[in-house]
């Protein structure tokens, strides 16, 4: 499985002979598109037509306890099964500043493809779709630049999907009353945006 790992990431690897505007691209996708969690999470919340705010906020809740799982195991898992990320050993090409600490698997990964399956499985097929291939982009980049594994990535995807199991089981237990509890509070704190009506209720 190693000598996969290792030969999977020489053959995406960027080397100094790859093209400046890759580079930038891949330095983009692997530092910035990551930001489309938490801007559609708050957008979500706050924004909705009528008919859809509790199903939406529900969606929200459901992924926010799914991501929370997800990267908890995570950290878990990289305690249990340390792994050096490639640059820490000196195999391939870095491109993008990171600490040497250990990779496996990927937080980066573990986020976004926990939210693309959160999406596919409670929200709607073509939007989990959408958010996958962000995510594989974004394992893409990382990779690409040398930070990551591609089996890093694997296991992001695979505790993602851990996390939102967990969070479909957890919801049965406490997930409406925590929903219910979670928007009291938020019609308080947010009383004067609500009334003026940026928000909605």
């Amino acid at each position: 499985m190693e000598e996969i790992n290792r030969t999977l990431f020489l053959w995406i690897n960027a080397t100094p002979q790859s093209p400046a505007w890759l580079l930038s691209l891949a330095t983009f996708i692997a530092r910035d598109l990551i930001m489309i969690v938490p801007l559609l999470i708050v957008g979500m919340w706050l924004w909705a037509p009528s008919h859809r705010v509790m199903p939406q906020r529900e969606l929200v809740l459901k992924t926010g306890i799914a991501l929370l799982y997800a990267l908890t195991i995570s950290w878990c898992v990289g305690q249990l099964l340390p792994h050096p990320r490639p640059f820490a050993i000196g195999f391939g090409h870095q491109f993008l500043a990171h600490r040497p600490d250990d990779s496996y698997p990927s937080d980066h990964g573990t986020t976004i493809f926990t939210f693309a399956l959160a999406f596919v499985f409670w929200h709607r097929l073509w939007s989990g779709v959408l958010l996958l291939a962000i995510g594989t982009a974004i394992a893409w980049s990382r990779v690409y630049l040398g930070v990551h594994w591609p089996m890093d990535m694997v296991g992001g995807l695979l505790v993602g999907l851990l996390g939102c199991l967990t969070s479909h089981l957890a919801w049965q237990v406490y997930g409406t009353r925590l929903l219910s509890a979670l928007h009291q509070a938020y019609r308080l704190v947010f009383a004067l945006p609500i009334r003026k009506g940026w928000v909605q209720q």
